[in-house]
């Protein structure tokens, strides 16, 4: 691993965030509804790692405009939904810098309804491909991979809810799950601003 993205790695860490677990979808979601905030947490987790797979720079608080003037109305967003969203920020920077791929989808747990995870997951990518399609105007035309990458997510976006209870569906979400993950990680791997060694900042 480089200095640059060790350096990174070590601004990311030094930064005081909530541990890990407090990170999951139901926690999210049930912070979002607490502050009648009428957002789906796997979309505004697909919008964050849509804009920074695509180019957002490290360094740019500009995300919080987006979050803002998308999901609510521009009203502007109250202290304790800034800082979940900046946590949610600087946890997805982290999990695809670090070269263990630890980066996951924020998703309702396994034992939930698979209509319930189809359709997180179908919000998800929908988010990713919006907040891709903002940061991605600025930039060159994009590779064959990953223009394919953004029309399958598309057709993600589009499946129906009306799944069935039973393995052969359970196994298709893993897989396309496993798909979107992998997918996100090669966006980011390709289209990534990295934050400069000496850029002397952490998120906040």
């Amino acid at each position: 691993m480089s200095v640059r993205i060790n350096y990174i790695l070590y601004l990311l860490k030094s930064v005081e965030m909530t541990e890990q677990q407090s990170l999951t979808f139901a926690n999210v979601q049930a912070a979002f509804g607490g502050e009648n905030f009428q957002a789906h947490a796997s979309e505004i987790h697909g919008v964050l790692a849509g804009i920074i797979s695509s180019g957002f720079a490290f360094e740019d608080e500009g995300y919080l405009p987006i979050i803002n003037d998308f999901f609510n109305n521009g009203e502007g967003l109250s202290k304790n939904l800034k800082d979940l969203v900046k946590e949610l920020y600087g946890n997805i920077w982290q999990a695809m810098l670090d070269e263990n791929f630890t980066f996951q989808i924020l998703v309702p747990d396994d034992d939930e309804a698979i209509v319930e995870r189809g359709t997180a997951l179908s919000l998800w990518v929908q988010g990713f491909n919006l907040g891709f399609g903002l940061q991605k105007q600025s930039k060159d035309k994009l590779t064959e991979e990953v223009d394919e990458i953004i029309k399958d997510f598309a057709d993600i976006a589009n499946l129906s809810n009306e799944l069935e209870e039973d393995e052969e569906t359970e196994q298709a979400y893993f897989e396309i799950l496993e798909y979107v993950r992998i997918s996100s990680l090669l966006c980011f791997a390709e289209l990534a601003s990295k934050p400069e060694q000496d850029s002397g900042k952490t998120i906040h």
